[in-house]
């Protein structure tokens, strides 16, 4: 069934009076509802027997969303403890690494004393080097972040001492 087809079959329905019409065929479920001057119309493909499969992975998910929550609590806990540090955090999506290539040293170390503008560390984001800086300056108390791990936009990098 092609977009013309259906189009004119709203048409009919709408012109009809009918509040609901429902057209199943070998590949395809349509139902179009009318109400006072709104028409809404949904179309439905069936799918392959592989997408069934699809549906259980979806469902498993659900399970770890609980631990989540347990999770949180722990952090913030450790928060309050944290709370007289800054923490450097990513400015971008990509993957962290400490050193500037693999031969080379790390940017910092924990006990490692940065000045504002220096660099902590690079994020590689789309086959860039992006160098970030610490905003402050302090001792390095605990690095958050694995080397070669992917972060996320805002997450915590560096919890930096600026006394």
């Amino acid at each position: 069934m092609d977009i013309k087809e259906i189009q004119s079959l709203i048409k009919f329905v709408a012109k009809s009076g009918a509040s609901e019409v429902k057209l199943e065929m070998e590949d395809v479920k349509i139902t179009i509802k009318t109400g006072s001057s709104k028409t809404e119309t949904t179309i439905v493909q069936a799918a392959p027997m592989a997408a069934a499969p699809q549906a259980i992975p979806a469902a498993a998910p659900v399970a770890p969303a609980p631990a989540a929550p347990e999770a949180a609590p722990a952090s913030s806990g450790s928060s309050d403890d944290t709370s007289k540090y800054v923490t450097v955090k990513s400015p971008i999506i990509g993957t962290f690494y400490r050193k500037p290539s693999p031969d080379k040293p790390m940017f910092v170390e924990v006990g490692s004393e940065v000045k504002a503008g220096d660099t902590v560390c690079v994020i590689e984001a789309m086959k860039l080097f992006n160098e970030i800086e610490s905003e402050v300056s302090g001792t390095i108390i605990k690095v958050l972040v694995d080397d070669s791990s992917p972060v996320e936009f805002d997450q915590p990098l560096f919890l930096v001492d600026p006394s």
